[in-house]
């Protein structure tokens, strides 16, 4: 997209706004599927979780995409947006059997990854299609925060206790059809995901009846110029040998499914804010703008940075600024950052906000969401309003008359 293309969408929705460019989510999609054309059986799972509007959805489904959930009401999501219930895979953490069970009735493919939880369901429902959730203890992924795949992690059942797996699933004569194990985001090292997949193939020698192996995703993208990121091309051309040679091994042709969230969408996304005061103060410009960390909280969460630009002076002189939000505690977005000169009123851009920003997005302050649009085809199309004041009221239930006067 280009900036005048931004700088018209602003003003035609206003502003805080969240920009999706559709041509960018498909060109990832493609780039990944091609990175493992070798492989025979391939499946791309969205993980929904980064960016959950139904229209994107609707989009990644048209592209032959199928989802992974982690509630029962991404479920609900994901078939509300037309995808059927076999292409839809619910790996959730620290849930209910309750909530499990729900997804079950729906058809939905479960995977567990604990052993209670395992047992209990394997008791009840012996037959039902069941995958599992390895934790492979290897550290991968950035911030500590999205590091899900080590010793001390609350996700998955660990390799170590794969003996006690193995003795549930025979007690139980549960029928496992997949395994699979998620590292964590933002992974660099592509021999340390493949280490981690020689963990998953050993693993998965001890059941006969596997139909996939899902190995996650974590795939990190760039975000600032000559960043770096998962070679995709490298790690496709090495797993896909492996995994093929594995399925030879197994005496069966899997499925190999991976679960990309942001690698999809995170640079597809644009969150366009207009500046509402340039202060001075003794030792800093502060850039102040009308959202804050309700809107988009990775910086403060991840110690993310967004490369952000001044689109309504794209040649100016660079200067030094903090850029800040509007909320009552610290919400700074990049502290002394080069941008072309900023006046009050310009609207800067944030790129890779397309993972992670509105789906973490909150009413703190009692601020209203943004809207969101996605830009396809050269259009822009409004796929979620800007919240008004009757948003806020919606489900809040005031004190009867009667009882309030008596406070």
């Amino acid at each position: 997209m280009q900036a005048n293309d931004l700088l018209q969408l602003a003003e035609q929705f206003g502003s805080p706004l969240y920009v999706y460019d559709a041509e960018k989510i498909q060109s990832q999609y493609n780039r990944l599927t091609k990175a493992f054309s070798k492989v025979p059986n391939l499946r791309i799972n969205y993980a929904m979780k980064a960016l959950s509007n139904v229209a994107i959805l609707q989009l990644l489904r048209d592209m032959g995409s199928g989802l992974d959930t982690v509630s029962i009401q991404e479920v609900l999501l994901g078939l509300h947006a037309g995808y059927s219930p076999e292409k839809i895979f619910y790996t959730p953490n620290g849930v209910s059997l309750e909530e499990i069970e729900e997804v079950h009735a729906l058809g939905v493919q479960i995977n567990i990854d604990n052993l209670s939880i395992l047992e209990q369901f394997g008791a009840k429902h012996p037959h039902v299609p069941v995958c599992i959730r390895i934790n492979p203890h290897v550290m991968a992924g950035g911030n500590a925060n999205i590091s899900v795949g080590h010793i001390d992690s609350k996700f998955g059942i660990s390799v170590h206790q794969l003996p006690h797996l193995v003795r549930i699933v025979e007690n139980t004569n549960m029928n496992i059809v997949g395994i699979h194990m998620h590292t964590g985001s933002d992974i660099l090292d592509i021999e340390v995901f493949l280490y981690a997949a020689e963990i998953l193939f050993d693993a998965a020698k001890n059941f006969k009846n596997l139909e996939f192996l899902d190995f996650g995703s974590g795939f990190k993208v760039p975000y600032k110029k000559d960043d770096i990121a998962t070679d995709i091309d490298e790690l496709g051309k090495k797993l896909s040998k492996r995994f093929n040679a594995f399925c030879t091994e197994y005496g069966k042709d899997l499925t190999l499914i991976f679960e990309p969230g942001k690698f999809l969408v995170s640079e597809a996304g644009f969150f366009l804010a207009k500046v509402n005061v340039v202060k001075q103060t003794t030792s800093t410009v502060f850039a102040g703008i009308d959202s804050g960390f309700n809107h988009l909280i990775r910086p403060m969460l991840y110690g993310s940075s967004h490369f952000i630009e001044n689109i309504s002076n794209p040649k100016g002189k660079e200067r030094f600024y903090s850029v800040v939000g509007y909320i009552c505690e610290t919400d700074t977005f990049a502290t002394n950052r080069r941008i072309a000169e900023i006046k009050e009123g310009d609207i800067l851009s944030f790129r890779n906000a397309g993972a992670y920003c509105f789906s973490m997005s909150s009413n703190y302050n009692s601020r209203y969401k943004p809207a969101e649009v996605l830009w396809m085809n050269g259009q822009g199309y409004l796929i979620r309003a800007h919240e008004k004041f009757e948003d806020l009221l919606q489900n809040q239930i005031p004190l009867p008359v009667d009882v309030a006067a008596t406070v």
